[in-house]
């Protein structure tokens, strides 16, 4: 069962929690982040990419990197930008994007369950990555971007947010994005007695976006266990932070493909070939999939829909998923794309960036483009209930859980 716990959470003052909070750190090429930093000194990205107060001549992963993040953190809190809370509460983080609304809980979750897979992954991990994020924890003693996760919805936890909801917001503004955010905590000691209770009697939770940063924060976690032989197991470094929410508000956004070249096939070989396993329709708009096994494809400025023909199509829990359905009928064996994950001559686009998009990169520096239907949550679900792996770029989540927002010291 589930350990979900309260924290005490460093957090920004109010009047600056809009200018602090930012999307996650990997959201962003160097460049980029230095864009935002420099447009807004308060950023959180300062220090979540402390390479950004560096010239470029100074690698992203040198060791003063971290140190400046560790610096940066200490001095918002030193001067009062971020506030420590004195007890142990959860908080509940609603977001709103397009007039529709998911609410999760903000607490911290063990260690001990990533490892014994009460906390389901779904994802491979890539240890170069890891090693960025492991670093920033360990130098800066605190998990700063939250892990995006998923449970089984439960009436006790919906009725102890709903109730936290009525009382005043900690924070409530308008991102420039234009997604909404809205922060309440809940520190009675019988709401939280509920909620940790209600997280006990749940079996499986899931890690639906964030794979890299629990994994990270759990080899931390490790560490320090074998730095302190005498650990009991209650200590900080023991949980990680999460927003925990429950699987009937979340939604899945296509996360879409484009390939630079056909492979050596004319166009009209590889219609062909793509006739073979799905029946194909031209489109007089943009092709864009309403039900599972349809796929939307832009070719020389025209979309069409395929349909995977029955004989393509499985009940396995991975390779009856569209991405995995289109990667093992067209990718790989019309395209030559072997290894989503290594090959450069694709790239994935999520889905917040519309069809347009797919034309753009498609009349441009790619040749086809794919769009998909989205892989649902209960897809999520079965692929990590059975102990597989989904394909690379199988989910796209919006809208993205802010960092800066909450911190958890270790």
């Amino acid at each position: 069962m589930a350990t979900v716990k309260p924290f005490v959470c460093i957090r920004p003052r109010e009047d600056v929690a809009d200018r602090v909070a930012a999307l996650p750190y990997d959201v962003y090429n160097r460049e980029e982040a230095k864009a935002v930093v420099a447009k807004e000194p308060l950023s959180f990205l300062n220090i979540d990419r402390a390479e950004t107060q560096f010239d470029d001549s100074v690698d992203t992963y040198a060791p003063q990197v971290y140190q400046k993040a560790k610096e940066l953190l200490e001095g918002m809190i030193a001067d009062g930008t971020f506030l420590t809370d004195e007890d142990k509460a959860y908080y509940v983080y609603e977001l709103t994007m397009d007039g529709r609304a998911q609410t999760g809980i903000v607490a911290c979750a063990s260690i001990d369950d990533y490892a014994n897979n009460v906390i389901k992954k779904h994802e491979n991990t890539r240890a170069d990555k890891e090693i960025d994020r492991i670093t920033h924890v360990d130098t800066c003693s605190a998990q700063t971007g939250p892990i995006f996760l998923a449970y089984r919805a439960n009436e006790v936890i919906n009725g102890e947010v709903a109730k936290a909801k009525e009382t005043p917001a900690l924070y409530d503004f308008v991102a420039d994005d234009g997604v909404r955010h809205a922060v309440w905590k809940i520190s009675a000691s019988d709401s939280v007695e509920k909620i940790q209770n209600a997280f006990s009697t749940i079996g499986q939770i899931y890690i639906a976006d964030g794979h890299h940063r629990a994994a990270s924060a759990v080899k931390v976690g490790f560490k320090r266990r074998e730095a302190n032989s005498s650990y009991t197991g209650e200590e900080e470094f023991n949980f990680f932070l999460s927003v925990l929410f429950p699987d009937e508000q979340l939604m899945i956004m296509d996360y879409n493909r484009v390939v630079k070249d056909l492979n050596g096939l004319s166009e009209e070989e590889f219609m062909s070939r793509v006739e073979e396993c799905f029946t194909v329709k031209k489109s007089a708009c943009q092709a864009k999939p309403e039900k599972k096994g349809d796929v939307g494809m832009y070719l020389s400025g025209k979309w069409y829909m395929l349909t995977a023909k029955d004989e393509i199509k499985s009940d396995d829990p991975v390779e009856g998923l569209d991405v995995a359905i289109l990667q093992n009928s067209l990718l790989t064996p019309v395209l030559g794309i072997k290894d989503p994950r290594t090959d450069k001559r694709i790239d994935f686009i999520g889905g917040i960036r519309g069809l347009s998009e797919l034309e753009r990169r498609a009349d441009s520096d790619m040749k086809v483009a794919f769009a998909m239907y989205p892989t649902s949550i209960s897809e999520l679900f079965a692929v990590a209930d059975a102990g597989l792996l989904m394909p690379p770029k199988s989910t796209w989540f919006e809208p993205k859980l802010r960092s800066g927002l909450f911190i958890h010291r270790i």
